[in-house]
């Protein structure tokens, strides 16, 4: 423990002040903790008290803690480490029994060893009325428990493919009845002691995303006990969204959630929902305000609720939070500020996902950022000739960055390594003189980045006779994805026979006048859970960060999504309890482990706007704590030609972007920065054929440039750039 000084007494008068004048009834007793502790801190690296004398005491130490809840007499607490019970605050007692667990593969010096960890909880909340029921989620499922975690049930979740649940909460209704809220989904609930039970969707009155039909992510659901002495009263549920400014209440008897409170900005956040006797407070990007308890009141046909036009400003608490950074040095996560027992109107107050009040800073200190800049194609890059337009463009626009191919999409080294065992890997095709390139780009205060396209890699699957190869089960061989499709024969008569491309096959249909044309796609994959994989692209980023490249950025770190034989893929190296998203985490622990470069990663576009990995193994998450820049490629081409396509529909590249890159920024808790791929080509689709043109590619610049991101990256497999906007300045003296 350790003593505040004299600097730190804001904090505690901060307390007291706000202590003092909370404005709601108390409830609850007084226990030795308030008494003591008046405040309760959790942080990146524990849980820790602030008590009267200006003394911070831990209280756990050993992981990130998300949030902390009062219960009766106990203590709950979501951390990295699953779920955590105490009586007293000091003693801390694990309740995981019964949650996945998920196996991290460690390989050092030739051997491996495992980790298993609890699987990331998404949230925690506790029954109202009952504190020895509990639910919780991972990323998949939801679980209940009845005994106050000791043990856990699963509940599902609906029959969707794809991952992503953010929220849940329980409450009778009076049946027990839990809720969810899905990423792209939306809001279900099930009633788990009824026979048959099942997810039943509850998204009437949600705002949607736009042109989908889907609402756009709730970020919390909370329950609180009605505010009358009527025992068939039924519990207040409110919810809110993550990517807009709105909270709802839960009108049950209709099955509909209606708005309580929204603002103009065209976008936001809203979390930590904190229901008081006769407030709600809650979180915003930027602040912590509170509203009187909205109350729906019934009118004929409608349901309307009763609400002030504006929620209050909590200052007293954002001021409290901010003297605690700087004051104690303690960066709160989340916190409970106890009742005063002296103040008949005060009341608790917890909160937590506390980082949302960073969001408007956006200082960073790491070189990585404010890196705007170009994909080189590593062809173009081989003598000063080829070099030279590239730079000068560079110039032209504005730029401080080249992202270049170092093992390329077939996985070719595109340089001349200096350890050996890189080439027993790689085969070396049209080596960039390294050591020249770099020393042009440095002489011009270009930050480099070296792109290594991870796990598809047609060279080393080739190698020790397929021994790194994803494996085909059907065919025992390497596995490559293809797609049918059904023709009819040439009208010569000929019976098919064998196709001059290499990655077509004609095959016999069940009809003699037709054909199937099997086409693969030109990918070869090498399995993402071989240890040893992992091991030779730690040397090769290694070398590369040595030998001047500033930035290591790997692409295709995921899984193959294509084909219609995914199903036979086979994963020799994949070891018990280890799914995608281990496999991946494990691949990161080790990268980060040999080397000190930034490191970036690429990700779908899709994978950056939802809270979701389904189908990569990319989910932003899980992989933010691991890197420093996060790539999303939100090229519109490669979304449905329809999403965000309403009016005026030439903004369409503008809303993605814009969208997209606070979407990453939010679901990665804002611990990343966020450089997206800007789409500087053009693509035979439906949207491009009518709108590509140089303001396409300025718009989606725009769009990034205004939600605040240090950084971008055009994109041109062919090295095309003419479509590059010109810096701002440049831009308005033209026009």
């Amino acid at each position: 423990m350790y003593s505040i000084k004299a600097p730190h007494v804001q904090v505690i008068v901060t307390v007291w002040l706000v202590w003092l004048f909370l404005p709601s009834p108390i409830h609850g007793q007084t226990e030795i903790a308030r008494e003591k502790w008046p405040l309760i801190i959790g942080t990146g690296d524990g849980l820790y008290s602030l008590d009267w004398s200006g003394t911070v005491s831990p209280l756990w130490i050993g992981g990130a803690v998300r949030k902390i809840i009062r219960s009766g007499a106990a203590w709950m607490m979501l951390n990295d480490q699953g779920i955590m019970v105490s009586r007293n605050l000091l003693n801390w007692e694990d309740r995981n029994e019964g949650l996945p667990v998920k196996t991290i593969k460690v390989y050092e010096n030739g051997e491996k060893s495992f980790v298993r960890i609890v699987q990331e909880i998404k949230d925690l909340e506790i029954h109202p009325g009952n504190p020895d029921i509990m639910v919780c989620a991972i990323k998949d499922a939801v679980f209940l428990s009845r005994d106050t975690g000791r043990t856990w049930v699963t509940l599902g979740m609906p029959a969707y493919r794809t991952n992503g649940i953010k929220a849940v909460a329980v409450a009778n209704l009076p049946d027990l009845t839990v809720f969810l809220s899905h990423s792209v989904y939306g809001i279900h609930y099930i009633t788990p002691d009824k026979p048959g039970a099942k997810w039943v969707e509850l998204n009437t009155g949600l705002e949607n995303l736009e042109t989908t039909g889907n609402p756009d992510e709730v970020s919390d659901i909370a329950v609180g006990l009605p505010q009358t002495t009527d025992e068939t009263a039924l519990p207040i549920i409110y919810a809110s969204q993550t990517f807009r400014r709105r909270v709802y209440q839960l009108d049950w008897q209709r099955k509909r959630f209606v708005p309580c409170w929204s603002d103009t900005n065209n976008f936001g956040t809203v979390d930590s929902l904190d229901i008081g006797k006769g407030t709600l407070r809650f979180v915003l990007d930027g602040g912590v305000v509170e509203l009187d308890r909205p109350s729906l009141t019934e009118e004929p046909g409608v349901t309307q609720p009763k609400i002030p036009p504006y929620p209050r400003p909590r200052t007293d608490l954002l001021e409290l939070i901010w003297s605690i950074s700087e004051n104690l040095g303690l960066k709160p996560s989340c916190l409970f500020l106890w009742e005063n027992p002296y103040n008949p109107y005060s009341e608790s107050i917890n909160l937590s996902e506390l980082w949302l009040l960073d969001t408007n800073s956006k200082v960073r200190t790491s070189v990585a950022q404010g890196r705007e800049g170009l994909y080189l194609p590593v062809n173009h890059a081989g003598d000063w000739k080829s070099l030279k337009p590239y730079l000068e463009l560079i110039d032209q626009r504005g730029l401080n960055m080249v992202v270049i191919d170092m093992k390329d999409d077939y996985g070719r080294l595109r340089f001349t390594p200096k350890n050996p065992v890189l080439s027993t890997k790689g085969r070396v095709f049209r080596p960039l003189d390294l050591d020249e390139f770099l020393k042009h780009m440095q002489d011009r205060g270009i930050y480099t980045v070296a792109r290594i396209v991870v796990f598809k890699d047609g060279e080393l699957a080739k190698k020790d006779g397929g021994k790194f190869a994803l494996w085909d089960s059907r065919t025992n061989k390497p596995w490559a994805g293809y797609y049918d499709t059904r023709q009819k024969k040439p009208a010569s008569g000929e019976t098919g026979g064998t196709s001059q491309n290499p990655l077509v096959q004609i095959l016999p249909a069940d009809d003699p006048d037709y054909e199937i044309l099997r086409t693969y796609y030109d990918e070869n994959w090498v399995d993402p859970y071989s240890e040893e994989v992992w091991d030779y692209i730690s040397t090769l980023a290694g070398e590369l960060h040595e030998r001047g490249f500033d930035e290591i950025q790997f692409d295709y770190i995921r899984f193959p999504t294509d084909g219609v034989n995914l199903s036979d893929a086979r994963y020799r190296w994949r070891d018990k309890g280890m799914d995608m998203d281990s496999a991946i985490l494990s691949f990161l622990r080790h990268v980060r482990s040999r080397m000190d470069a930034p490191i970036s990663i690429d990700i779908y576009g899709a994978n950056g706007w939802y809270r979701t990995g389904a189908r990569t193994g990319q989910e932003v998450e899980l992989l933010a704590p691991y890197v420093d820049v996060i790539c999303p490629m939100y090229y519109p081409s490669h979304f449905e030609q329809h999403f965000l396509a309403q009016a005026p529909t030439e903004l369409r590249p503008y809303r993605i972007y814009y969208q997209g890159t606070q979407r990453t920024e939010r679901i990665s808790r804002d611990q990343i920065i966020v450089r997206p791929y800007v789409q500087a080509f053009y693509l035979n689709v439906s949207y491009d054929r009518k709108y590509y043109n140089p303001d396409y590619v300025r718009l989606e610049v725009e769009g990034v440039r205004d939600a605040g991101s240090p950084g971008l990256t055009y994109w041109n497999n062919s090295g095309r750039y003419e479509d590059i906007p010109l810096p701002p300045v440049e831009a308005a003296l033209i026009k």
